[in-house]
């Protein structure tokens, strides 16, 4: 049984495709049109699945939409009749969104012309937001109890969902709608700050630690604690209930309008102008939005304890991608035991569809839990060699073993790393699969990195990649963490000896490695380990102000216009100096 999971017209486009309950593939559209979080029908990442099952669109038993626009029709009603504020511009984009829902079989018909409409329509099933959110997490993980928290800045017009997992099925609690977010609150202070682009919040998370957190007070009256575990914002503060949150153009990239109002500049201070230069009142704002939302999901998840007690909880959504956060849950609430997807952000809901249909209305059995996210493109030395050879460029391959000697033999020294290996990652993070490398005890690694690739801004962080049995000699909290989604103190004794990695505040966000999941990146880190006594490689996305690459070519230009000193295509190795001999 084949079900395709699809995340369409929204944020993060993708697709996900399951055979008889296990993941075959999963990928984002913006790996394939390189365009950041893209937003229109994902018609590539619905090839690339079908490809990788092998079969056609007919063999589909069902494609799950992460999306339901009939969710919550009466309560979107009545919200537009109560606030007449609300432009034309916003609801003519709402309608022309949930128009484009509808076109769906339109669209599968494009892309695979001579396909029956009537048979595309009869295997549709839509998935509101947040269920596809919770699925995502919960089906996939390896709890067969557990609570689950969906929490971003909006879907299907809910912000927060609260439930209950037990085997093949969820149920729901609570949720939260419209406009009361945390997710529009964050964004909020991420624009009031200078960060206007959609997925600019993760600046805050690197500004925080610069910061002290001298303006919660001031929050508490911008996002209210209510006594039944919830939440409430304070509207004055937020333009959410005068227009759009996001919009979508011809060209599918999504723009946030501007969430915060005047009140909130009166009450906090003048926002800043991104050309301005940051000053330490923005950095103690970024602190004390960063800790005052952790205090709203820790309050989140103690009201979701009390209501059954149990010690697992998964959670998903756009704020579930807050690892700053999340690497507190276990210290700041009752729950023992954390599980959130490699994409928990809205990428996510195309697998997290595919595993509600699944489960939840077919009943099947569970499968075992996911702890891999290299679900998407792959390409061997052979067709690497062949685009290599097309572009007249000088190369060497080696065995496994030689390249692990060779590659770490150059990180050792010093060098930048461009590391292409197996199947791309599914989620915002690289995670040893197209990955830019580099030695953590390196203090200059930071400013190396920026100047030679990456070129953003000083405050932004690294990350370590360690493998998994020596977390507790160099990380105050022993857990895994193989998708790069929690961040924990480093030990201090620990600190001077990897700065790269190490944040201002001595912490790391960092990927526990495993052999049996990624067995190449773990050998390479091995025999760092064993030439420079540091079981961890500084970790970064293979990218340069673009989506991480996805194909060896789209590597190879990244490398060509930037400063990396050697670039790793499987087992196939460009140097440098080779570029001018």
């Amino acid at each position: 049984m084949f079900i395709l999971g699809l995340n369409a017209y929204h944020a993060d486009s993708s697709a996900a495709i399951f055979k008889d309950g296990v993941l075959i593939a999963a990928t984002e559209e913006e790996r394939f049109r390189r365009v950041k979080h893209w937003a229109g029908f994902p018609d590539q990442a619905i090839k690339f699945c079908l490809h990788e099952a092998g079969i056609s669109l007919d063999d589909l038993h069902s494609i799950a939409i992460g999306r339901d626009p009939k969710a919550k029709l009466f309560t979107k009603i009545l919200f537009a009749a109560s606030h007449p504020g609300i432009g034309m511009n916003a609801i003519r984009n709402r309608m022309q969104n949930a128009k484009k829902i509808s076109s769906i079989p339109e669209e599968f018909l494009r892309i695979f012309p001579g396909s029956d409409k009537e048979n595309i329509e009869h295997k549709l099933r839509y998935i509101e937001h947040h269920r596809a959110h919770l699925a995502s997490a919960f089906f996939a993980s390896p709890f067969r109890e557990a609570a689950l928290l969906s929490i971003d800045g909006s879907g299907d017009f809910t912000t927060t969902m609260l439930g209950h997992g037990m085997d093949t099925s969820m149920e729901i609690y609570d949720s939260i709608d419209f406009p009361h977010s945390i997710g529009i609150f964050y964004s909020a202070f991420t624009q009031f700050l200078g960060f206007p682009h959609y997925g600019d919040e993760y600046k805050i998370m690197g500004l925080a630690p610069y910061g002290k957190p001298v303006y919660v007070d001031k929050l508490r009256h911008i996002v209210k604690l209510l006594n039944n575990g919830l939440f409430k914002l304070d509207l004055r503060y937020f333009t959410a209930t005068k227009g759009n949150i996001i919009s979508y153009g011809d060209d599918h990239i999504p723009v946030v309008d501007k969430l915060f109002s005047k009140k909130l500049v009166e009450e906090m201070g003048p926002a800043r102008n991104g050309k301005d230069p940051i000053t330490q009142f923005h950095m103690d704002i970024a602190a004390s939005v960063q800790r005052y939302t952790e205090e709203i999901i820790f309050h989140l998840l103690h009201g979701l304890y009390e209501r059954n007690k149990l010690e697992s909880v998964c959670i998903a959504g756009g704020v579930a991608q807050n690892s700053v956060a999340n690497g507190k849950i276990k210290s700041n609430t009752p729950f023992k035991n954390v599980y959130i997807p490699s994409a928990g952000h809205d990428a996510g809901i195309a697998m997290g569809s595919a595993l509600y249909v699944y489960h939840q209305l077919m009943h099947e059995e569970r499968m075992p839990a996911i702890w891999s996210a290299y679900t998407g493109s792959r390409y061997d030395n052979s067709q690497i060699e062949s685009m290599l050879k097309s572009a007249n460029l000088r190369y060497t391959s080696y065995s496994d073993e030689q390249l692990y000697e060779i590659v770490s033999e150059r990180l050792v020294n010093g060098g930048v790393i461009g590391w292409f290996n197996g199947r791309a990652e599914f989620g915002p993070r690289a995670l040893g699969a197209r990955s830019i490398l580099a030695d953590p005890r390196r203090k200059d690694a930071k400013e190396l990195l920026n100047s030679k690739v990456k070129r953003r801004e000083s405050f932004r962080p690294f990350a370590p990649s360690i493998l998994k049995d020596y977390v507790g000699e160099y990380f105050n909290v022993i857990d895994d963490v193989p998708f790069m989604e929690k961040v924990f103190p480093v030990r201090i004794d620990k600190q001077e000896l990897i700065p790269a990695v190490t944040h201002v505040d001595g912490t790391g966000r960092l990927q526990t490695v495993d052999e049996a999941t990624n067995p190449r990146y773990y050998r390479l880190i091995k025999r760092f380990y064993e030439k420079s006594g540091v079981p961890i490689l500084l970790n970064t996305s293979f990218n340069e102000n673009e989506p991480i690459v996805n194909s060896p070519k789209e590597a190879l230009d990244c490398f060509l216009r930037t400063q990396m000193d050697m670039l790793v295509l499987e087992n196939i190795v460009i140097e440098r100096d080779q570029l001018t001999e």
